[in-house]
Order: C-alpha cells, then sequence, then structure tokens
C-alpha cells in the first residue's frame, strides 16, 4: 500500500512539473477552476461597444485569481458603429454585437464567444458587465432615453436571475446604469459626482450619476483605482473609465482588480 502511494506521488509530481504556473495557482480565494464566471461584452472598443481595456483587465484579474470564466454578447446588430479615429458614426457599416465581441476572445471552445440569450445562471458563480458605450447603445437605450430607459431583454433576465439567485453581480465604469434600472435600492460607484478637471484626469460623465440617482439607487463617490462593495445586494463596481486619462491606465487596472476581487470573494459565500 505505501509503495502505491509512494509511486502515485511520484507520477502526480511529474505530472504537475511539465504544466504551465497557471495549472497548479491558487488565487486569493479558490483554487483554479473552482468558480466559473459568466462576462457579458456589448460590441468591442469604448464608444460604441465593450470598452477593450475594462474587457482584457476584467479577463486577467478572473485568470489571475483563480476563476474561469465564459464571454457572452447579443447576437445581434450594435446601435451603430463609430470611427474611433475621428469619433463620429461610420457611415454605411452595421455590425453585430457577438461577432465584434468575438475579437476578445482567444483559442476554441469554452474561451470562445456565446450568444447572451444561451447564458444561464445555474451555471455561473457570478457575472460581470465590463463598462463602455455598448452599455447605454447596445445594452439599454440609455443614451436616447436617459433614466428611463430599456434594458436589452437578455441583459435585463441575466441581472435579475443573478440578483435573485444571490450571485455577485460587477459592474465597471458605465454598467451601473444597468443593474439600476431594474434591481430596486442597490448601492453603485460610478466614481465622482462633479467633474474635478485635473492634470491627472477628468469626469465627464458625471450626468450618469444624477440618472442612477434618479432611479433610486444609492451613489458613493470613490477612485478610479478602487471598488464599491453593496454587500446585502451583492453588487461589486468600479468607476473604471468614468475617469477619462490619458495615460494612468494603471489606475483603471486596479479598480477592475478590486472589483474582481470582491465578486469573487462573495461567490465563495
Amino acid at each position: 500500500m505505501l509503495a502505491t502511494r509512494a509511486l502515485l506521488s511520484k507520477q502526480t509530481l511529474a505530472v504537475l512539473s511539465r504544466q504551465p504556473a497557471c495549472f497548479v495557482h491558487q488565487g486569493d480565494y479558490g483554487n483554479w477552476g473552482n468558480t466559473n464566471v459568466a462576462v457579458v461584452f456589448s460590441g468591442c472598443g469604448w464608444w460604441d461597444g465593450t470598452d477593450v481595456h475594462e474587457g482584457v483587465y476584467t479577463m486577467y484579474h478572473l485568470s489571475r485569481n483563480g476563476a474561469r470564466f465564459q464571454m457572452f454578447a447579443p447576437n445581434q446588430q450594435q446601435m451603430h458603429v463609430i470611427d474611433h479615429m475621428r469619433k463620429q458614426p461610420a457611415s454605411g457599416e452595421n455590425r453585430n454585437m457577438m461577432m465584434e465581441a468575438a475579437r476578445f476572445s482567444h483559442g476554441q471552445g469554452m474561451t470562445q464567444m456565446q450568444d447572451l440569450s444561451k447564458l444561464d445562471v445555474n451555471s455561473f458563480d457570478a457575472v460581470i458587465f465590463p463598462g463602455g458605450h455598448g452599455i447605454i447603445k447596445n445594452l439599454s437605450s440609455f443614451m436616447k432615453d436617459g433614466k428611463d430607459c430599456k434594458l436589452h431583454g437578455d441583459v435585463e433576465r441575466v441581472l435579475k436571475d443573478f440578483h435573485r439567485s444571490r450571485k455577485p453581480i460587477g459592474l465597471a465604469s458605465m454598467a451601473p446604469v444597468l443593474a439600476c434600472r431594474v434591481l430596486p435600492s442597490i448601492e453603485v460607484t460610478m466614481g465622482y459626482e462633479r467633474d474635478d478637471n485635473t492634470r491627472w484626469g477628468n469626469w465627464p460623465n458625471t450626468n450618469m450619476v444624477q440618472a442612477v440617482k434618479g432611479m433610486g439607487a444609492r451613489h458613493n463617490v470613490r477612485e478610479p483605482y478602487e471598488a464599491y462593495v453593496d454587500e446585502k445586494n451583492k453588487v461589486v463596481s468600479t468607476p473604471s473609465f468614468m475617469w477619462e486619462t490619458d495615460y494612468h491606465y494603471h489606475y483603471i487596472f486596479d479598480g477592475i482588480g478590486n472589483m474582481v476581487k470582491h465578486v469573487m470573494r462573495m461567490s465563495t459565500k
């Protein structure tokens, strides 16, 4: 018996020694693969979809903290296509949200982009919405209707299902608009409540803060590198690129990292 155990231990060590470091990585809130997180995209690009940095930072921190994740996006046309050089609509172009968001995927199988209509709350421990103007253009009608906006049907379903199931919801930059519209009396942060313009950056979208207040949510001021945790409702938010900065991206990276860590912490309860 002892000889068999010794042989198995040697075989196990031999297998592990051939694996990449991430295979045996243990994050702050569990071993690799114990937590499965859905990440919802709205296209690709800050001005008409999901911000590239926010999407990538989210996936990096999920990986770093030992989570598995699956990417989702609506299989529908986005509101419009923005030329990100001129920051103006590109005439005559139409793009599909899921096809655009697939630019974030890398590999095959579970790492491929999936149709949001297939997202089942029972298959995941948490959900995260990175920000970008796709939140207010594609996943909701906020761009047109403000605080009285309507949400994409699957987005509303997913938010309500995770909230009802007491599973954490992570929100970056503009994404709190979605949750505040359909979840009662939640607490979030979208950064500052007025535009304090400094040499480090500024806050050009504070009108959204007033809108979520009008939806009945409580807003909490936080820095871009911080996250706010609504423990009661299991909603975690971070300002991210609600703060406009030319090159201090590490603050955004840290803020999303804090959001992800709290989502992971609550998903293990």
